[in-house]
């Protein structure tokens, strides 16, 4: 009699040294094995249940609700909410997109936010992409501009163009439902074709089939155009920051700037490991060439010997922040990789740049 009710004890000992252990946890232990929360909704007035490890966001649009979101991975900020009651895990997300002092404030991004509790939220009303149209584009053409990345031409049905701003971006629909974005690389002006560079990501569903099956005349259906990554009216220099296709907007915006003859100081560092992944720096150099207002600057961050690479070299960042000791009364935009965005921020903050005139389009490569 005695083994059996050591053993019940020892058992009860354990569970009540869980209960105790779990608050201290990290939220990624955390993470599904708390009880299921319920969200109430402003302006909507209505009342969810949140499932265990769900976002916000997740369970708005789940339950019908028109919230706002764009890019779905803490990198846009337009999904802030404010949080009216209850606590949140604020999840992975861009710096760029949710301050220190807005989350001190109450706001949160509902595409990353796991609730801790019962939460009560508040959200802008009339944000919400619900009504971004979806169009069946076709593919036009396709050119292999390096190894890993391809240049699609995509049509639209004879006489419809599709009017957005340059920086801009699309979504590409699979047949489930996902969505993989892509950002314009042609100027609004030049609309015939809509113009996408893909980078081919290793175990990529959706780039793995641009590279190996997708031919020209295959249907593309697709939503947009989204995103507020353009650029300000002001009269500030302009610093350019891609990484990788990352250079693919800052085309568009560029090519745009040159239309409409801006003659603001435009400067170009565009980074990348190797110099075949500077896919169209021809193209770079020629503006440097024809514009006199427009410096292009390349840096590789893994060159090899056999490269010969006489260039700048490192992290791109880094080139920006040597170049320029102080970087109060710039603007600077930045489009690439979420890794080189996180970096590139504090540095440039730490430079003297005001956070209002630093500008961001990260994106997070998926392979499912």
């Amino acid at each position: 009699y005695i083994w059996p009710l050591g053993r019940v004890w020892l058992l009860l000992f354990a569970a009540t040294a869980v209960f105790a252990v779990m608050p201290w946890l990290p939220p990624k232990f955390r993470r599904g094995a708390k009880r299921e929360f319920h969200l109430r909704v402003h302006p909507d007035n209505r009342s969810i249940a949140l499932r265990p490890g769900e976002t916000i966001l997740e369970a708005g649009l789940r339950a019908g609700i028109g919230l706002p979101f764009e890019c779905r991975n803490g990198a846009c900020g337009k999904c802030k909410c404010t949080l009216l009651h209850g606590s949140v895990d604020y999840g992975d997300y861009q710096a760029g997109a949710l301050g220190d002092a807005e989350k001190a404030q109450g706001t949160a991004l509902m595409c990353c936010a796991i609730p801790r509790s019962d939460l009560e939220i508040e959200y802008a009303a009339g944000n919400a992409t619900a009504n971004v149209q979806t169009y069946i584009g076709r593919v036009h053409g396709m050119e292999r501009l390096s190894d890993e990345v391809m240049r699609l031409l995509v049509s639209l049905p004879a006489g419809e163009r599709l009017q957005f701003v340059a920086g801009q971006y699309i979504n590409i629909l699979l047949a489930d439902g996902q969505r993989r974005a892509f950002s314009f690389a042609n100027p609004p002006q030049q609309d015939e074709f809509i113009e996408l560079h893909i980078r081919l990501i290793a175990g990529g569903r959706f780039t793995t089939h641009v590279f190996d099956h997708m031919k020209v005349g295959d249907d593309l259906r697709f939503e947009g155009p989204l995103g507020s990554f353009f650029l300000r009216d002001s009269d500030r220099p302009i610093i350019f920051v891609a990484g990788a296709t990352g250079f693919a907007p800052i085309k568009s915006i560029v090519e745009d700037a040159f239309h409409r003859g801006l003659r603001r100081t435009m400067l170009l560092y565009w980074g990348a490991r190797r110099p075949g992944d500077l896919y169209m720096m021809e193209l770079a150099q020629r503006w440097q060439q024809e514009h006199d207002n427009f410096k292009f600057v390349p840096v590789l961050s893994e060159s090899r010997p056999e490269d010969q690479w006489r260039g700048r070299s490192g992290l791109v960042h880094v080139a920006i922040v040597g170049d320029f000791p102080d970087l109060k009364g710039y603007e600077i935009y930045v489009c690439g990789s979420a890794k080189m965005v996180d970096s590139a921020f504090p540095a440039f903050l730490e430079q003297g740049l005001s956070e209002e005139y630093c500008f961001s389009d990260a994106f997070l490569p998926s392979s499912s």
